[in-house]
């Protein structure tokens, strides 16, 4: 005779999916600042900076779907990305708007 092991209870995913949806919504204000970048971004350093908005985007969709917590990282990443390239290019490269 076998006996049970302890119950475990599932955790509740709304927590999860709420901060999903926040990481969601920072994204796309993100992804607007990304956008906008053609005022001060030359074209030849704005499309893979909407290439890697748009993987970040896609790692963002996987981790949801999968319901993970590192769903809150990608927009940060994304942020930081941005400010990193545009003041490099700009000290670096002399990008001026």
């Amino acid at each position: 005779m076998t006996t049970p092991g302890p119950a475990v209870r599932p955790r509740p995913a709304w927590p999860v999916i709420g901060v999903a949806v926040v990481a969601g919504v920072a994204h796309l204000l993100v992804g607007y600042v990304y956008l906008v970048s053609g005022l001060a971004v030359p074209f030849y350093a704005l499309f893979p900076l909407w290439a890697w908005w748009l993987v970040l985007a896609g790692v963002l969709a996987r981790l949801a779907a999968r319901r993970s917590w590192w769903t809150a990282v990608v927009p940060v990443v994304a942020a930081v990305t941005w400010v990193l390239v545009v003041l490099g290019g700009g000290e670096l490269l002399g990008w001026t708007a």
